[in-house]
């Protein structure tokens, strides 16, 4: 799960909050009830450290939590405590002639806030990274809730401009003011420039939660032009306070455990995600997505836009790096084959022959005499007897490989999976005709981080759903899945004919070793295999534009993981794929089994894919969108 902290460097952050209530305290004025201060002054401070030094054991003393930031142009400060406490430090604070009109909003409420006392030491109490506007002397002038209520109520022209951060305008703000957008305010300062410079000509009202922030922007607006400017006098809290909820939609986001409260000043059910520190509205907290304090509705949404955000980069890369095909250009292609233990002692020419013997007789005798054949950079001979072990090469001077389909989906992508929708033609790793001009080599001018494995193989001509690992120790979590049948695999088909069930199954057993081309066969002493299909669709005149007369779409579930096992098996009950230069009908075969990319598709889609997450357990589902031969007319 992504996890983003959203603050104002003013304010305390989340786990400096309480987060349950804390023991209560008695005050003769308010019984069993916490006061809440907030205050700020912008005034030029030059003994922050000494300050900092007589103040912090004195809160300490007197029970009292939250925060005071100091800087060399103000105070700005969050404390909460029994209130004679909170009164008796005000007293001390204000006995410094620079504090002695230090205005302090006041309210209540049953829990401490906070669970501990700072005095932080800042380079600015309310950071907008602009250096030369100083509050304490000059600012723009100041508008009463009153006066704002009554220009509102007359319907005055004027632009009404919310300087706080998007996630405190969500639950609430004027209405029609405007939004910058803005997740900090030091994005306050670009995000001015956007504004129409008409707005520059009429009276401009700016508002924040307490004013605070009001004292920088103002000054910046004027200096950039803005005619007229005023700023909301105590803020959004003071309008509540004074003149209630007019022309206000929603809460006021507060920078405590409250996190919002009404236009009485009463706290709401709003609360804030403990995970992304996102404002949790009370319509969220019945989401199923809100699961506290592990996440909640935002969590997903920033999870989505992160991942979005990493698959569009993922993208643009590899299209950059396809823009030529890699294999297009002429190459010394080195094809490097380690002799196995079955063919210890062999000749060369014995061993080349048994591992590939869908290799037309002839090839590879003609191979050994142009030289091709090598061993330590050596030609070795066709009669040379090969030893386990051995490193033997296989060099295709100037090669320049067929054109592949390069428009690779990217599906997901986390820490541990990558999981892709593959085009066709395209082939996954090196073999025949194709090394550099395969989804392997693709994916290695992208990845430089990590090395994506196979974890399970498509045809070149197939489409669809595939997935790869992103570390060995994932790939070898993932294949038992696989191998043992836990893997959910649904495909869609297009074949020739029209079945005469809805349901049905093929149960042939398919042959080891691949007959010439690489093709295999039904072979009764072969591996056991089962596919189970369903009709979704049949030719039915115009209503389906996508199949011809006597076509069908099915849904296809293989039950193993044979090679080439849906093709083998529907060719097999009769029903060949549309376009299977394989095991298609006569007139649709190649001599090749890899597709150019002008031939008609194959129409085998890898469509959807279930497993187990290897890391976290969970159920992980995937679907690649219909290609355009299996979506209804």
């Amino acid at each position: 799960m992504a996890t983003f902290i959203r603050h104002i460097d003013c304010f305390p952050r989340q786990n400096e909050m309480s987060t349950k209530p804390a023991e209560s305290v008695t005050d003769s004025n308010h019984s069993e009830k916490f006061c809440n201060i907030s205050a700020y002054k912008f005034v030029p401070v030059d003994n922050i450290a000494e300050l900092k030094a007589a103040w912090l054991p004195v809160c300490k003393s007197k029970g009292l939590k939250g925060t005071i930031l100091l800087s060399s142009e103000g105070i700005n400060m969050f404390l909460a405590g029994a209130e004679s406490k909170i009164d008796s430090l005000l007293e001390l604070i204000q006995s410094d002639a620079r504090f002695d009109s230090l205005p302090v909003k006041k309210s209540f409420s049953d829990y401490q806030p906070f669970n501990r006392m700072l005095i932080r030491l800042k380079k600015e109490i309310i950071s907008m990274g602009v250096e030369e506007i100083q509050p304490s002397t000059k600012t723009s002038p100041k508008i009463s809730a009153q006066q704002l209520k009554q220009w509102l109520d007359e319907g005055k022209e004027l632009t009404l401009l919310d300087v706080r951060n998007d996630y405190e305008i969500e639950i609430g703000t004027f209405d029609d003011a405007i939004d910058l957008d803005i997740d900090h305010f030091r994005e306050f300062p670009a995000a001015t420039k956007k504004l129409d410079d008409a707005v520059k000509k009429k009276p401009v009202v700016m508002f924040c939660t307490g004013g605070i922030r009001c004292e920088k922007a103002g000054p910046l607006m004027q200096q950039r032009g803005f005619e007229e400017v005023y700023q909301l006098d105590g803020g959004i809290l003071r309008y509540f306070e004074e003149v209630g909820g007019a022309h206000y939609d929603g809460e006021c986001f507060v920078f405590d455990q409250r996190v919002a409260v009404d236009p009485q000043l009463n706290e709401t059910g709003t609360t804030q995600c403990y995970a992304c520190q996102a404002v949790i509205t009370e319509q969220d907290q019945q989401s199923q997505l809100y699961d506290p304090p592990h996440a909640c509705p935002h969590c997903y949404r920033e999870e989505d836009e992160r991942l979005n955000q990493i698959l569009s980069q993922r993208s643009t890369a590899l299209h950059q790096a396809t823009s030529t095909l890699p294999g297009s250009e002429p190459y010394n292609n080195v094809r490097p084959i380690n002799v196995p233990l079955r063919h210890d002692n062999q000749t060369c020419l014995e061993m080349f022959e048994q591992m590939h013997c869908h290799v037309e007789a002839g090839y590879w005798e003609s191979e050994f005499e142009k030289g091709l054949i090598r061993y330590k950079d050596q030609p070795i001979t066709a009669d040379a007897i090969v030893r386990s072990g051995y490193r033997i090469e296989h060099l295709l001077p100037q090669t320049t490989e067929p054109d592949v389909a390069r428009d690779v989906g990217f599906l997901f992508e986390d820490d541990f999976l990558l999981v892709l929708n593959k085009p066709a033609p395209l082939p996954m790793h090196a073999g025949g005709r194709f090394n550099r001009n395969t989804l392997n080599w693709f994916l290695g001018l992208v990845y430089c981080d990590c090395q994506p494995r196979i974890v399970h193989r498509l045809d070149a001509n197939t489409t669809g759903v595939v997935v790869y690992a992103k570390k060995r120790s994932v790939a070898n979590a993932l294949l038992p899945q696989f191998r043992d049948g836990k893997v959910t695999k649904t495909y869609l088909a297009k074949i020739h004919r029209t079945p005469g069930e809805k349901q049905f199954h093929c149960d042939a057993s398919i042959g080891r070793q691949p007959e010439r081309a690489g093709t295999r066969l039904v072979d009764p002493a072969g591996d056991a295999a089962l596919t189970e299909f369903e009709v979704l669709d049949q030719d039915a005149g115009e209503e389906n534009l996508s199949l011809d007369s006597g076509q069908s779409l099915l849904a296809c579930y293989p039950k193993t993981g044979r090679t080439n096992q849906i093709r083998i098996h529907l060719s097999h009950l009769g029903f060949p794929i549309v376009g299977d230069p394989a095991y298609g009908l006569a007139e649709e075969r190649k001599t090749t089994q890899t597709l150019a990319v002008s031939d008609p598709p194959m129409c085998l889609h890898a469509w959807k894919l279930e497993f187990d997450h290897p890391e976290s357990g969970k159920r992980m589902k995937f679907e690649a969108p219909r290609p355009n031969w299996g979506s209804r007319g």
